[in-house]
């Protein structure tokens, strides 16, 4: 087991909008605490209803990226925000990087949804969005190294991996989860296409973005 804790990639601006969004992200989690389970279902993606009455539940593909199932689910993705999503937005800018995020958490609802339909589980969570940022940094800084704890048994050590290998093995660890559970009745647990839906997207508006920048150029 490997956790990622920082990357040797330097930033070249403030990431004023990764720190508005994790600080949003904790304040709405802290908030989600003190109020009903109604509340957090009302902003959350149910498949089911979005597929009935896209129009109406459109924002809920919005809302939910601010939504968390516990301290350890937001913990786990305001972490890889933290260490991925400042030299993103360094590479895009403030205005282009707060679309770039909110478009990879759209996609991936979206895929989740069309993935399972019918289902009535709600989907929250940050991780679809933050997939998109991971796929962009791996196309981007396929050379940085990111710093990650190592978990051998007993003992802990750190290393140094290219982030094309600690990324490219997380996205392969979504896919092959997913695809193993297609068509699977759960009840509930990790959107595994909401991740998959997001980095794919992350890569692709990353992708668009440079050409249109080489054809300006």
């Amino acid at each position: 087991m490997i956790i990622p804790y920082k990357d040797d990639s330097p930033r070249v601006l403030i990431p004023y909008v990764t720190y508005a969004l994790v600080g949003m992200n904790v304040v709405i989690f802290l908030f989600q605490n003190i109020s009903t389970p109604a509340f957090t279902n009302s902003l959350a993606i149910i498949p089911q209803k979005v597929s009935e009455n896209f129009t109406y539940y459109v924002m809920t593909l919005f809302t939910s990226m601010f939504l968390h199932g516990g301290l350890m689910h937001l913990g786990g993705n305001m972490l890889y925000l933290w260490i991925f999503a400042d030299n993103i937005e360094s590479v895009l800018g403030h205005v282009k990087f707060i679309i770039f995020y909110l478009a990879s958490g759209l996609a991936a609802g979206i895929l989740q949804t069309v993935i399972d339909p019918g289902s009535t589980i709600p989907v929250i969570g940050a991780s679809g969005a933050i997939a998109g940022v991971l796929g962009a940094y791996m196309i981007t800084f396929p050379r940085a190294r990111v710093h990650t704890l190592v978990f051998l048994f007993v003992f802990i050590t750190t290393i140094r991996i290219p982030a094309i290998y600690v990324l490219g093995f997380w996205f392969l660890f979504q896919l092959t989860n997913g695809l193993i559970t297609i068509g699977i009745d759960t009840t509930g647990g990790i959107a595994w296409f909401a991740h998959i839906g997001g980095f794919i997207a992350g890569i692709g508006f990353i992708t668009a973005i440079k050409m249109i920048r080489i054809e300006r150029d």
